[in-house]
């Protein structure tokens, strides 16, 4: 491989994140590319239920989770072998391209549920490569001081693209139907490409290319022969290093059990469980909305002062206390007395999951080793795009059963054992981010 090289990160960046350029270009590129998912996400189910029964539109909907699931951990493993830049690239041109060619056919005929289905599943085949790769990337662009700061960034991008996002794509179906709708989600994702290209990459410790450029003169690296070593293993042997270091690390395997009973505490009852509770206090559609809008706020406070702050001091002890307090605003959710409450409430549960989300993952970035850092993501993502998504038909089931209140409590109570958790590892609950 021949690369040109970038002098390796140092302890601390020239410039804050939120004033780098180069991180800008990054957050551009990742804020398109996520909008584009959101449109494309409603032009799919536009589509599947304007050509299929509304089960049959379902089911559109469910199979491109299936290769995500599946495949993340082998995407983690991509990841780390080709590079999160390459495969960010590449990934995103897949994903504009078939979108592209969705939206060309439907303009000219009506192909039907079987083009939508091959579209859903190709499109979740790609997302088990980009999202660990996504996850690696932050760490290549910025320097591990500015990785908390970063993550604040990501989360203002996501709040942002699924404000937008919907609105966009109704527009779209509005004007043209789903095909023109699956033509504007491809162009914002073709947008994030250029955007990605002109990123610069650092190279890392452990990280650093085989061959390289200077004064336009290729030749060996130092570490050359360690990474061709490297290069031989199997992606099999791979997955396999990448999962005996996240067991043996003494920080990242307490944080992933703390994410993952963090989402699965937390998606049932704000995904299913937040609708049957609006039906049954008669709150209504609007009603449901202004709780989602709270929660959205909240989140968005977080990751603002993550922005700008860019570092909390105690940052294990601070995620632990977020996720309790957090814990127990969920449990209340289900007992407000009125709307306004709840809103209240959910405004709470979003400010404290948004910040102890956006510090686990910093902390995610920071204690991994750059050049496992893809497969560390995959593990986290697939707790949350495959095992956290299971809990909302249980949840359905649950609150059907015995009612809300009890769900929520429980719910509440399995989120919160991952600030127990936090509290109960040493190394976890003394982790501080880099300065």
């Amino acid at each position: 491989m021949t690369a040109t090289l970038i002098p390796p990160v140092h302890a601390a960046t020239d410039k804050p994140a939120h004033r780098d350029s180069n991180v800008l270009r990054w957050l551009g590129a990742y804020t398109a590319s996520m909008v584009g998912d959101n449109v494309y996400y409603l032009a799919l189910s536009w589509a599947a239920v304007q050509a299929g029964t509304p089960s049959q539109a379902g089911l559109v909907m469910a199979v491109g989770a299936v290769p995500r699931a599946l495949l993340m951990l082998g995407g983690g493993v991509v990841a780390d072998r080709f590079g999160p830049r390459r495969v960010v690239i590449g990934s995103d041109a897949v994903r504009c391209a078939a979108v592209l060619t969705v939206a060309a056919l439907l303009f000219a005929a009506s192909p039907g549920l079987w083009l939508l289905a091959l579209l859903a599943v190709l499109f979740g085949t790609v997302d088990a490569v980009f999202m660990p790769a996504v996850g690696a990337l932050p760490a290549r662009v910025t320097g591990r001081d500015q990785l908390a700061r970063v993550q604040g960034m990501r989360g203002l991008a996501i709040r942002f693209a699924n404000v937008v996002g919907a609105p966009l794509g109704g527009l779209g179906v509005a004007l043209g139907g789903a095909a023109a709708a699956f033509g504007l989600a491809g162009l914002l994702i073709a947008v994030s490409v250029p955007l990605l290209i002109s990123v610069r990459m650092r190279d890392l410790p452990m990280d650093l290319p085989t061959d390289v450029e200077v004064g336009g003169e290729a030749g060996p690296h130092p570490m050359g022969a360690a990474q061709d070593t490297a290069c031989r293993a199997t992606p099999w042997q791979d997955l396999r290093d990448g999962l005996r270091y996240i067991r043996g690390h003494r920080v990242l395997a307490p944080l992933l059990v703390a994410i993952a009973l963090g989402d699965l505490g937390f998606v049932g009852p704000l995904n299913v469980g937040l609708t049957l509770l609006a039906e049954q206090r008669g709150w209504g559609a609007s009603g449901m909305g202004w709780v989602l809008s709270g929660f959205g706020a909240g989140a968005g406070v977080a990751a603002l002062l993550l922005t700008v702050r860019g570092r909390l001091p105690h940052a294990g002890r601070v995620a632990a206390a977020s996720i309790l307090a957090g814990s127990v605003a969920i449990g209340a959710l289900a007992y407000a007395p009125s709307l306004v409450a709840a809103v209240g409430t959910a405004l709470l549960v979003g400010l404290l999951a948004g910040l102890s989300g956006a510090l686990c993952g910093a902390l995610l970035q920071t204690q991994a080793d750059p050049a496992y850092l893809g497969r560390v993501s995959s593990v986290a993502g697939i707790v949350s795009l495959g095992f956290a998504p299971l809990s909302m038909p249980l949840s359905a089931a649950a609150i059907g059963w015995w009612g809300t209140g009890p769900v929520f409590v429980t719910s509440a109570t399995v989120c919160g054992l991952g600030g127990v958790v936090v509290l109960c590892s040493g190394p976890l609950r003394r982790a501080k981010l880099p300065r």
